[in-house]
């Protein structure tokens, strides 16, 4: 919970706030009280995608939006078309175009027109129905949610999830070092600047916007990504019989021990690399199986895999709907995580560790802010780093129901959505009663 003392210097600093300490953050996380009052707001929320669409940044705006309702406030929430409703959820959504039906994941050219879609239907929402705030999501949401308050005078929050010019990098949209480049990081930065406080998913977001774009370690909170620990958990004996159909469906063998990822499908995830790592430890031994669950490029992946001779030790589900990940996490041994991005959030890291799945990932800040001591680490961004972490982990298979259940008790304590919501809660007091 913020003192009267941050909140008095956010207020006498023209809209700045001092970031909380370490030790501030880990005080607040599940420190609120159950009859915490909460002034209960109309907000406005921004999200420039195809919301609801079973990944990453779509579980963040998901979660966040039912703790928040469930906390009283009344939100709307402007996405682009072709996303999920959600039962509960009032999600509005932009014009599209009639030959792009497809789910568009990361950096695209369709996002010029998508965005232009979402900015002028956000303007005709502000005109009607101007809300108490704007909740942005993403640089080009807060792009739009700032200009829209600055036209109505409300109040910006920015949900930062990761750095825009190394998100393009990632996703092979920029060249690095180019004319480019510079110039989005210009963009970027101003886009940083506009709105009136910012959240982050890690600890990392908020130490790269203070220190690489500048922006006052005043207006910046981190608030961590969580998980429902409720949906996400370990296997228990009434879930064995469920669990013996899903395997026998997605024909995984009975004797092998299974590696599960949940996620995008992408080269800054580190599919690549985890099919490489795979066939490396396959040469080894030969009781491995690999369930790789998500999308979009599977196709790349599937050819990938039937290259380097594993097709029969890997099994490919596609998308699986968020509803239904926890299910098949359950049906894992060992976890990994291979994400190479340095800047964005890891939630599957997350949903990993309330299952009690002991998880290998690589050694970046957000993976070792997320697992804490109890992860296995890569200290190299290669495949053979992440086979020789992987391979070291299957080979002590009395430590890991020890570490699953350390993984998940730091998951309940430390990542909770009800907690988040609390905290975001008091930041819009922040900033509404600046």
């Amino acid at each position: 919970m913020f003192t009267q003392t941050q909140i008095n210097s956010f207020k006498s600093d023209a809209n700045v706030f001092e970031m909380p300490t370490r030790t501030a953050l880990e005080t607040m996380d599940g420190s609120l009280a159950a009859d915490h009052a909460v002034n209960q707001r109309d907000l406005l929320m921004i999200a420039p995608t195809m919301f609801f669409a079973d990944y990453g940044s779509h579980v963040r705006i998901l979660e966040e939006s039912l703790s928040l309702r469930n906390l009283g406030h009344r939100l709307r929430i402007l996405a682009y078309p072709n996303g999920n409703d959600i039962a509960g959820l009032e999600v509005r959504r932009c014009l599209g175009v009639p030959f792009n039906r497809r789910v568009v994941v990361g950096s695209s050219r369709h996002r010029f027109y998508l965005d232009t879609m979402l900015a002028l239907k956000s303007l005709s929402e502000v005109l009607r129905h101007p809300p108490e705030l704007i909740h942005a999501h993403l640089h080009e949401g807060a792009l739009i949610g700032s200009v829209l308050g600055t036209l109505r005078r409300r109040p910006v929050l920015f949900d930062f999830q990761g750095s825009l010019v190394a998100e393009m990098l990632d996703h092979g949209f920029l060249r690095p070092g180019g004319k480019r480049e510079r110039t989005f990081h210009q963009i970027e930065q101003i886009i940083d600047r506009w709105p009136s406080a910012i959240i982050t998913s890690s600890s990392h977001a908020a130490d790269l916007l203070i220190n690489k774009f500048s922006i006052s370690s005043r207006k910046v909170f981190p608030i961590l990504d969580s998980v429902n620990t409720d949906s996400f958990r370990p296997p228990q004996p009434d879930d064995s019989r469920r669990l013996a159909e899903l395997r026998q469906r997605l024909d995984i063998p009975a004797d092998r021990t299974l590696v599960v990822y949940l996620g995008l499908l992408a080269e800054h995830q580190g599919t690549t690399v985890l099919l490489e790592a795979a066939a490396q430890l396959l040469q080894k031994r030969r009781d491995l199986h690999f369930l790789i669950m998500g999308f979009p490029n599977e196709p790349r992946y599937r050819a990938l895999a039937h290259q380097l001779g594993i097709t029969a030790h890997v099994t490919f589900t596609g998308r699986v709907p968020y509803e239904q990940a926890g299910l098949h996490l359950q049906l894992g041994d060992v976890a990994v995580a291979p994400k190479m991005s340095s800047t964005e959030g890891c939630g599957k890291l997350l949903n990993y560790m309330a299952v009690g799945l002991p998880t290998v990932a690589f050694n970046t800040p957000v993976s070792k802010e997320y697992l804490g001591e109890h992860g296995v680490f890569a200290h190299e961004m290669s495949s053979r780093a992440f086979a020789t972490a992987l391979s070291a982990l299957l080979a002590e298979p009395s430590a890991w129901p020890d570490m699953g259940r350390a993984l998940r008790k730091r998951a309940k304590q430390r990542f909770s959505w009800q907690d988040a919501g609390h905290h975001i809660s008091e930041i819009y007091d922040i900033i509404c009663d600046s």
